[in-house]
């Protein structure tokens, strides 16, 4: 199995249809499969998850069994079949053309990551709502100040990964979406190998999200500081073993 796709849902009925068909209309060329996370959803999203799953062998179901993001992430790095695995949202907001992308660049360079920006130059991006746009960008801005690094969107979920690579920056903490701001910034605390491309998005068209700042911002916060930590960490036992 060459790629996981993975994909946390919670509540996400009227998108199970939606991301199934926009993942086959790109016409992926090796060997995939879907895997969903189930967070606890209390509407039909496993009957629709189901109904999928009868006619094709290669999208699975997990249920999480403790509640959160997070849970889900570290389930489908767990049960995930693929050499890769790429976490995409339910919403279709990911514009899975930049799958192709990530999947083409990660092989043919033997990298361990590729991390997407939606606010490159060359990126497209629509319905994105103003005020979450505005604390987007200035938390990330501040990111990139606090690590030196010219990556501007590290709290995006939509990225791809070495699943080796997953496995040994265990354990991942995180409880919530904060776990998209944990993964990349222990890859870069570790010196893997990465690259930074654009990527577009384009808005959620069904149900709504399950983002809220307010509810978040200590989340984030934590999250910044116990990978900063760790990044101290490591460079001094880098210094101690030369």
């Amino acid at each position: 199995m060459d790629l996981t796709i993975l994909i946390p849902v919670k509540n996400e009925e009227d998108n199970i249809a939606l991301i199934i068909n926009k993942i086959e209309s790109i016409k992926i060329s090796f060997k995939y499969e879907i895997l969903f996370i189930n967070d606890y959803s209390d509407d039909n999203t496993i009957k629709e998850i189901e109904k999928y799953k009868r006619s094709r062998s290669n999208i699975n179901l997990i249920n999480n069994k403790k509640l959160g993001l997070g849970e889900s992430v570290r389930n489908g790095i767990k049960y995930s079949k693929g050499i890769y695995l790429s976490i995409i949202m339910c919403d279709g907001s990911d514009d899975l053309d930049d799958l192709k992308k990530y999947i083409d660049l990660i092989k043919s360079e033997n990298l361990d990551a590729v991390f997407g920006s939606r606010f490159l130059k060359e990126s497209k991006i629509s319905g994105y709502p103003k005020i979450k746009l505005i604390l987007n960008r200035i938390f990330n801005y501040f990111i990139s100040i606090i690590y030196l690094n010219k990556y501007n969107d590290f709290t995006n979920a939509f990225k791809i990964y070495k699943k080796e690579v997953l496995q040994k920056i265990e354990p991942i903490v995180s409880e919530s979406f904060n776990v998209f701001l944990e993964l990349p910034l222990k890859i870069i605390n570790r010196n893997y190998k990465y690259k930074i491309i654009s990527i577009n998005w384009l808005g959620r068209k069904y149900g709504s999200s399950k983002f809220k700042f307010n509810e978040l911002k200590s989340k984030y916060i934590f999250t910044l500081i116990y990978c900063f930590a760790e990044k101290i960490l490591l460079l001094k036992k880098n210094e101690n073993n030369k």
